[in-house]
């Protein structure tokens, strides 16, 4: 049987948001599109959006509990770090 998403807004009680500043939204909406693939393994536990605005990567987290918070935030911010690393070492004439 799966599990039903939460009902009520007032479980999604952790919730996490920070931004990276790229200085560019060129380089703000490669590592977008590199990390928007990537699907939340538990969405009736976690819901992460991403944006991009003025050459910054905005990401908000919630989930039903700090444990999921923590994991979601981690395996993103590692994927995050790869795909900004990637476009300092390989974009053309790109800077971060």
């Amino acid at each position: 049987m799966a599990a039903a998403p939460p009902s009520d807004a007032s479980q999604w009680e952790f919730s996490c948001d920070f931004e990276v500043d790229y200085e560019s939204n060129e380089n703000a909406s490669i590592v977008y599109a590199a990390l928007a693939v990537d699907k939340e393994l538990q969405p009736d536990k976690v819901k992460r959006q991403i944006s991009v605005v003025n050459g910054k990567l905005l990401v908000h987290f919630e989930a039903v509990e700090a444990r999921f918070l923590r994991a979601s935030f981690s395996a993103f911010v590692d994927v995050l770090t790869l795909a900004t690393k990637t476009i300092e070492q390989f974009g053309q004439g790109m800077e971060l």
